[in-house]
């Protein structure tokens, strides 16, 4: 793809885009370049409706008739089946429950129970911090049993050894979006003896996965980057069929019981994945994120990632070329084969600049120390989008606009 020279180009180049209708599904405000649905995607114009009647026909007429006559009680294998195929799943081995974190405390619990004289999780530095934070939680929690050890991540190879039980580590970093090689990084740790968790949060819906090819052990996510579920959308848990048999949650809740509804004093878990569930399904948050899905139904997973290579690449190119000389260091991978749906720009000055950006109607978002993280979904972002934020951008940059006041306050989301 040639990088076009003017704002009718990068029009050009939408027309000419197989995925561009996709676009007219999503609910957007006018004037606004999103650039930050690796953090929250936005709504389907359809999940209003669908939530309102689940609101209305559904629990304000069939009231708790609604579990069996509205399909409630089946809503997370539904949306579970519509996750499978984006990360190379069978549908039994998918459960939606939860949050990414909670997930992520259960898997290692059941990698550990698995790999009972092995006491070590090891995970890298640059790892997502909640799953960090969990796996310290759990070896609190279990005393000697387990720790948590934590190297840089050009030290994973050799710190892989006979004491590790599982290596926890997420697809793409959501820093710089640099792209793990899940079949070798899989393939390392299986020789080691260990078993391999994933999480693939600034992965599903962007990226192609294939949890079985690479023969992974174990994998989380969450609804609301990529999925577009909505603020807080239930997360799903993925384990690999062969684990079923063996697989013990730490978090048994009556959702994973056998027969939730025996009301049984003492706990069976259910079989395989279905046990990962624990409290009552969130209806309303299943339902939009049900909703939010239908739109990979009519999509190819491959196709979005050629045209996030795209995108990404032109925004690279443009950075490049207009942005010399304004102190702006590309912080991901250049090779597009090593990088996720996202592009991260470091600059001293990263919080204000975006916070200028955002003013501009340029939304993406900012990660300590100094990154400008922009995420670049396929299914709508357009590449007159990415010729807009590098023109606002430059902008910022050659009058200072980043240094007023206000955009050095600082809220507590970033």
């Amino acid at each position: 793809m040639s990088v076009p020279e003017s704002r009718p180009e990068a029009i050009e180049l939408d027309g000419a885009d197989p995925l561009a209708d996709l676009r007219r599904r999503f609910a957007l405000p006018e004037g606004v370049v999103y650039l930050d649905g690796n953090s929250l995607g936005p709504p389907l114009k359809s999940v209003a409706a669908r939530v309102q009647q689940t609101v209305g026909a559904e629990w304000g007429s069939e009231l708790v008739r609604a579990w069996n006559s509205c399909g409630w009680i089946e809503l997370p294998a539904r949306v579970a089946a519509r996750i499978a195929p984006l990360i190379g799943a069978r549908e039994d081995e998918v459960a939606v429950a939860d949050s990414t974190s909670i997930n992520v405390f259960k898997l290692l619990a059941a990698a550990l129970s698995l790999r009972p004289d092995r006491p070590v999780i090891l995970s890298e530095e640059e790892n997502f911090p909640t799953d960090l934070y969990m796996a310290q939680g759990l070896a609190q929690l279990l005393g000697d049993r387990a720790r948590l050890e934590v190297v840089p991540r050009n030290r994973l190879r050799s710190a892989l050894d006979d004491r590790v039980a599982v290596l926890m580590l997420t697809h793409v970093d959501f820093r710089s979006g640099e792209l793990h090689d899940m079949d070798e990084v899989t393939d390392a740790a299986h020789r080691a003896g260990a078993l391999m968790l994933w999480d693939l949060a600034h992965s599903a819906g962007a990226v192609p996965v294939d949890l079985a090819a690479c023969s992974a052990d174990f994998a989380v996510g969450c609804g609301y980057k990529y999925l577009n579920g909505g603020p807080g959308a239930p997360a799903f848990a993925w384990v690999a069929q062969r684990h079923h048999d063996e697989l013990r949650t730490p978090l048994a809740g009556w959702m994973g019981h056998r027969d939730p509804f025996a009301f049984s004093t003492g706990y069976e878990a259910a079989p395989g994945s279905v046990q990962l569930q624990a409290g009552t399904p969130p209806i309303l948050s299943l339902v939009a994120l049900d909703e939010a899905l239908e739109i990979f139904s009519s999509v190819d997973v491959h196709a979005l990632r050629r045209k996030s290579v795209a995108l990404t690449e032109l925004f690279i190119a443009l950075v490049e070329d207009r942005l010399s000389g304004h102190g702006l260091r590309l912080a991901s991978p250049r090779d597009p084969e090593r990088r996720g749906s996202q592009v991260a720009l470091a600059h001293p000055e990263g919080f204000a600049i975006m916070q200028a950006l955002i003013d501009r109607g340029v939304i993406g978002d900012f990660r300590a120390p100094d990154l400008l993280r922009f995420g670049f979904a396929p299914a709508y972002t357009r590449f007159v989008d990415v010729w807009d934020a590098i023109a606002a951008l430059g902008d910022i940059m050659t009058d200072r606009t980043w240094n007023r006041p206000e955009f050095r306050v600082r809220s507590r989301v970033t």
